[in-house]
C-alpha cells in the first residue's frame, strides 16, 4: 500500500476528509484483493466509514460556503458603511453580489421623487455598467416583490407557473431570477434584482438569504446617504445664503456692526471699520465701550436704552474731533436685533460718516447765497460747456447811492456789515419774485427774469421786485444811524440777450450778455437815490398794471439816440 496517498495536513479540512475517504476506498479495495475474502465485517465497516466521511465532507463544504458568504456579507457591510458616497460603494457591492451568486446581471432599483422604481445601478458579471439596451429585466418579478414585500426566488422562470406566461420572462429568455426588497423601518424604498439568462437552478436559499441580509445593510446605507445628501444640500444652501449675506453686508455703504446682550461686537462690515478706524480683528469680540470712538460718544448708554425700551433710536448725530482726521460728523441709528422668535439678542448699529455730506451742504448754502437757486437747479455738471442761447429777458440793475463817500468815513469791517444789510434786503426782494441774481458788483446788484425758468409775466415780476426792494431798503434805513442811511438807484429794461456760460474751462460764469443788459445798466446810472427808471419797452408791456410818470429821456453812453424812460411809482 502506497503511503504517499495519505491525506496532507496542509489541505483545508473538507479536502483532508475527502482524501481520507479516498484512502479508505483504497484500503477496502486492497483488502478485497489481497486479504481473506471472508473478512466481510471489516469491509462493511470500511464502507460505512467512507460514506460517513463523504457526508462530513459535503457538510463541511456547505459550511465553508456559508462562512465565505458570511465573510463576504461582512465585507459588503463594511464597504457600505465606510462611505457616504453611495454610487461608488453600491457599484462595488453589486459587483460582489454578482460574483458571489454567479448571476449574469445585477440591478439596484430605487424609488424616485414620484414613487416610481428606477434603475440606480446595473452591472454585469464582467464588472461593467450596463447601458439602457441591456437593462431590460422582469417587471413581473419586481412588481411581485414590491406588492408582497418578500424576496422572490425562481430556479427556472420559463417553467415557473408564477411567471412562465409573463411576456418579459419569455421575451428576455430569463432562467434564474433572485429579487429581494430594500426596506427602511418597513418602508420599501427599492429592490435588488439578479438574474441569469442561461443557467437554471443557479440560485438557492443560501443566495436568497445572503442577498436579503445584504439588502438590510444596503437599505440603511442608502437612507443614511440620502440623509447626508439632504443635509449636505441644506448646508450648501445655508452656505450660499451666508455668502450672499456676507457679500450684501460687505457691500453696504453704511457702517454696520451688531452686538450681543453684553455689548460685545459680533459682526462688522468694511464701512464700519473705516469709520471707526479699527480692523475687523480689533472689533469682533470687543465691548462697545472699549472702542475709543464709540466710548467717547457714550454709545453704550444708548445701547442700554434700546435694550430696555426695545425701541429704535434714529438720527443720533455727533461731531467729534479726532487727531489726524479733524472734525467729523457721524450719524447713528440703533435698532433691537431680534431672532426668529422675535426675542432681542442684541443691537444693530448703522452708522454714517456725514462729514463730506455736511461740507457739501454748507458749500451749496454758500453757493445759493451767491447764485440763484433756480440757476443751481438748472446746472448739470456733466453737461456744462461754454456758450449760450438767445432769449428774451428783463434785466434789473440797482446801485447803492452814497456808498463811495461812506466808505471814506468808515472802517472796512463796519462798511461791509452795512453793505450786507442792504444787499441782503435787495436779494430777498428779487428772489421773492423768482428773479435770478447774476452777480454783485461791489455795492451794486444785477438780476434778470424769465431765465433759466420761463416766466410769462417776467416784466411785471421785475417791477414788483424793484418796488419790494425799495420798501425793504426803507425798512433798513430806519434801523440804522443817519450816516448809514443809503438808497438804491434802479434801472430796468427788457429785450434779447445771450444766456449761458461765459469764461474758460477753469473759470466760468453763468450770466447774460447783450445790448439789453447794457441799456438797463445805463438807466440805473441815471437814476436818483430811491428812483426806479424803466425803458419805454418795459412800459409798453406793463402800462396797464403800474403807475408811472414820464421823465426826461436819458442820454446814455454808447447810445446814438436818447433813451425814452419812465419812472415807476407803484402798482395799480
Amino acid at each position: 500500500m502506497d503511503h504517499k496517498s495519505t491525506p496532507s495536513t496542509t489541505l483545508p479540512l473538507d479536502r483532508q476528509i475527502l482524501r481520507l475517504s479516498e484512502f479508505t476506498d483504497q484500503v477496502r479495495l486492497a483488502l478485497q484483493a489481497e486479504y481473506n475474502p471472508c473478512s466481510e465485517d471489516a469491509l462493511e465497516d470500511l464502507a460505512q466509514l467512507a460514506g460517513s466521511l463523504t457526508r462530513i465532507s459535503r457538510q463541511i463544504a456547505r459550511q465553508e460556503e456559508e462562512r465565505d458568504n458570511l465573510l463576504a456579507l461582512a465585507g459588503i457591510s463594511q464597504i457600505v458603511n465606510s462611505s457616504l458616497q453611495l454610487d461608488d460603494v453600491l457599484r462595488i457591492v453589486m459587483d460582489t453580489i454578482v460574483r458571489l451568486t454567479g448571476a449574469e446581471r445585477g440591478f439596484l432599483m430605487l424609488k424616485d421623487g414620484q414613487g416610481e422604481l428606477a434603475i440606480h445601478i446595473a452591472r454585469n458579471w464582467e464588472q461593467e455598467t450596463l447601458d439602457a439596451s441591456e437593462s431590460d429585466l422582469s417587471r413581473s418579478v419586481v412588481n411581485r416583490v414590491i406588492d408582497e414585500g418578500q424576496p422572490v426566488l425562481t430556479t427556472n422562470a420559463q417553467q415557473d407557473p408564477r411567471f412562465d406566461s409573463q411576456e418579459s420572462v419569455i421575451a428576455l429568455n430569463l432562467r434564474s431570477i433572485l429579487c429581494v426588497p430594500l426596506k427602511v423601518k418597513d418602508d420599501l424604498i427599492g429592490v435588488i434584482y439578479a438574474d441569469n439568462r442561461i443557467r437554471t437552478g443557479l440560485f438557492t436559499e443560501a443566495e436568497r438569504n445572503l442577498l436579503a441580509a445584504f439588502a438590510n445593510q444596503a437599505a440603511v446605507a442608502i437612507e443614511n446617504a440620502r440623509l447626508f445628501e439632504s443635509i449636505h444640500r441644506s448646508l450648501a444652501d445655508v452656505s450660499e445664503l451666508k455668502n450672499l449675506m456676507d457679500d450684501v453686508f460687505a457691500s453696504i455703504a453704511s457702517g454696520v456692526i451688531t452686538t450681543d446682550l453684553a455689548d460685545r461686537i459680533t459682526l462688522s462690515n468694511g464701512a464700519a471699520e473705516a469709520i471707526l478706524g479699527q480692523s475687523r480683528s480689533d472689533l469682533i469680540g470687543r465691548n462697545v465701550g472699549e472702542v475709543p470712538l464709540l466710548s467717547n460718544l457714550q454709545l453704550p448708554r444708548y445701547l442700554a436704552r434700546v435694550r430696555q425700551s426695545n425701541q429704535q433710536i434714529v438720527g443720533l448725530e455727533f461731531s467729534p474731533e479726532l487727531p489726524g482726521r479733524g472734525s467729523l460728523t457721524l450719524s447713528f441709528n440703533l435698532s433691537p436685533l431680534k431672532d426668529a422668535h422675535i426675542t432681542t439678542q442684541g443691537v444693530a448699529i448703522v452708522m454714517e460718516d456725514l462729514t463730506e455730506t455736511r461740507r457739501l451742504e454748507a458749500q451749496r448754502r454758500l453757493f445759493e447765497r451767491m447764485v440763484s437757486p433756480a440757476v443751481i437747479d438748472q446746472l448739470n455738471p456733466s453737461e456744462l460747456q461754454l456758450g449760450g442761447k438767445r432769449t428774451q429777458i428783463t434785466t434789473l440793475f440797482a446801485d447803492m447811492r452814497g456808498f463811495t463817500s461812506l466808505s471814506e468815513r468808515c472802517a472796512p469791517e463796519e462798511l461791509v456789515s452795512v453793505l450786507n444789510r442792504y444787499l441782503g434786503a435787495a436779494t430777498e426782494a428779487i428772489l421773492g419774485e423768482g428773479g435770478t441774481i447774476d452777480k454783485f458788483l461791489g455795492d451794486a446788484i444785477m438780476a434778470f427774469f424769465n431765465a433759466p425758468i420761463p416766466q410769462r409775466d417776467h416784466t411785471l415780476r421785475a417791477m414788483r421786485a424793484a418796488l419790494s426792494m425799495r420798501a425793504a431798503v426803507s425798512a433798513v434805513q430806519k434801523e440804522l444811524p443817519p450816516q448809514f442811511q443809503l438808497s438804491f438807484g434802479t434801472g430796468i429794461h427788457s429785450g434779447e440777450a445771450v444766456l449761458g456760460l461765459i469764461g474758460t474751462q477753469k473759470r466760468m460764469e453763468y450770466t447774460v450778455i447783450g445790448d439789453s443788459v447794457n441799456t438797463a445798466k445805463r438807466l440805473q446810472e441815471n437814476a436818483n437815490p430811491g428812483q426806479i427808471l424803466i425803458s419805454v419797452q418795459v412800459y409798453e408791456q406793463v402800462r396797464n398794471q403800474v403807475l408811472t410818470q414820464q421823465v426826461t429821456p436819458v442820454v446814455a453812453k454808447g447810445k446814438s439816440e436818447p433813451i425814452r424812460v419812465y419812472e415807476l411809482i407803484g402798482l395799480r
